[in-house]
């Protein structure tokens, strides 16, 4: 791992005294703390409907850039400059070659797989780092469905997906919770959360958080993943994942899944290079289902990236 950048102490931040007695039972405090408070190295992911890796990795390094490997990504890249931090000023950014997306965000496609050919959708699609990082992998070659339900979020969408020559996708506008009697082979459910995950980005998390709105989110969460695993096909997968390291978005969500629906099974999951976390089996005297063990859970500490939740699940087809 690089060696870690605090933020300045000149800097006011103070975590609320709920938040703490909370973590401090959830994982290693300090740890948490140290890499929260750290600025997040950046990220890229080479387009390869564009591009090739050799190519853009060579044109790169040769403007003076250092480039390190994502091992759970094999198009993906840590990036870095002596003097400079502008990697959104790059020409291969401006036509496309690179899209700038946090190494932990890569994960969920990698897991989910969609292929040549597959119908997919992507139920919570904006700004668009995984529609179009699923779309490379399909090689544009299928159907990807771009969701998102405000319409001021499509602007960005729409512009990511045009920049990176994804020509498979149809971008929608609607609540995730509305798609009815569809049979989709893939869907990912990116779905809205706290951001607990990402302190390290955006510190104002930390003023915004309180219980009651981690309770709110997860019912939201619960309704986008139920209504996805209705219109997955028998057999078919899906993938769960947030930014938020909250128990009762993430191990709470996928529990109330797997006691509504005896179809559902949670895959195992296990990416080259990634350090990951033992799952939470219970929190607030709620003992969650065995299968959520199977769930991958990244605390900020774990690889130096954002915090993530990442769980695999399969829709049992009736002859088996």
């Amino acid at each position: 791992m690089s060696k870690l950048t605090a933020i300045p102490s000149t800097v006011h931040i103070e975590f609320k005294s709920a938040f703490i007695e909370r973590y401090a039972q959830l994982t290693n405090w300090d740890e948490f703390k140290k890499y929260s408070l750290s600025f997040l190295r950046r990220s890229i992911r080479i387009n390869t409907l564009i591009t090739t890796v050799k190519e853009t990795t060579t044109s790169i390094k040769a403007k003076g850039w250092i480039l390190e490997q994502v091992p759970w990504c094999k198009e993906g890249f840590w990036i870095s400059h002596p003097d400079r931090k502008d990697v959104g000023n790059l020409l291969e950014h401006h036509l496309g070659k690179i899209y700038v997306q946090e190494a932990a965000s890569m994960i969920p496609p990698v897991v989910l797989r969609p292929q040549p050919g597959d119908i997919v959708l992507d139920m919570c699609a904006s700004p668009g780092s995984k529609t179009t990082q699923m779309a490379a992998m399909m090689n544009n070659k299928g159907i990807l469905i771009a969701n998102d339900y405000k319409g001021q979020r499509l602007q960005s969408l729409g512009i990511n997906v045009q920049r990176s020559g994804v020509t498979n996708t149809i971008i929608t506008l609607m609540h995730g919770k509305r798609f009815y009697e569809f049979q989709f082979d893939k869907i990912l459910v990116d779905a809205p959360c706290s951001g607990t995950g990402t302190i390290r980005k955006s510190l104002k998390t930390i003023t915004i958080w309180n219980a009651g709105m981690i309770t709110k989110l997860a019912k939201q969460q619960v309704e986008l993943l139920v209504n996805a695993f209705n219109n997955l096909k028998p057999g078919g997968e899906l993938v769960y994942s947030t930014c938020s390291v909250e128990p009762e978005e993430n191990e709470g969500v996928i529990h109330t899944l797997l006691e509504r629906f005896d179809t559902a099974e949670v895959v195992q999951v296990m990416l080259e290079g990634l350090n990951t976390s033992k799952p939470i089996t219970g929190f607030k005297k709620v003992t969650y289902n065995k299968q959520v063990q199977k769930c991958v859970r990244i605390w900020p500490q774990d690889n130096d990236t954002e915090g993530f939740f990442v769980c695999k699940i399969r829709k049992i087809p009736p002859n088996e």
